[in-house]
């Protein structure tokens, strides 16, 4: 595994492949940051469904309130939920929108970023500046290569779990 510098910046993504490892940037979007680590904390990312994988592109998920459905019904609903926590404002800057990148997915509101993100495929260098960007992939790409694809895929993969490297070295 990755040396883990930070742990208590650094995320563990379990996949069906394996896991991947994703350094987080709180020194760019802190309350991004902080927002992912508390969805995290409480179990709200595990069991969640990626909704919208498009190849080249990226794969998103993170509807905490209804990618962890089963049924065709909530999945198709999948993407437009996010927690019961408030929306955040956007924290744009200027690092890049690269291959292994993780943003924020949001509405036509800049600030209205809450739970769903999306991990980059390659370099969409045509967000820079519209989507935050709250950490990257250090580890484990190759996994995020292998999520079925589809709007939503006839058979989402799933975060099986995400954890706080700090809280998983306990």
């Amino acid at each position: 595994m990755a040396e883990i510098k930070d742990p208590e910046n650094t995320l563990i993504i379990e996949l069906k492949d394996g896991p991947v490892i994703v350094e987080l940037l709180p020194d760019v979007a802190p309350e991004h940051v902080a927002r992912i680590k508390e969805l995290a904390r409480a179990g709200a990312y595990d069991n969640v469904a990626f909704h919208r994988v498009i190849d080249g592109f990226m794969a998103q998920t993170g509807d905490v309130q209804h990618g962890d459905m089963e049924d065709d019904f909530n999945l198709r609903r999948a993407g437009t939920g996010g927690s019961d926590l408030p929306d955040l404002k956007a924290e744009f800057s200027s690092v890049p929108h690269d291959r292994g990148t993780l943003g924020m997915a949001r509405t036509a509101d800049p600030n209205s970023a809450n739970s769903q993100f999306f991990i980059n495929f390659a370099d969409n260098h045509f967000l820079n500046g519209q989507y935050t960007v709250f950490g990257r992939v250090i580890e484990g790409m190759e996994h995020v290569d292998n999520i079925a694809r589809g709007e939503p895929p006839a058979n989402p993969d799933r975060m099986i779990s995400v954890k706080v490297a700090a809280d998983a070295q306990e």
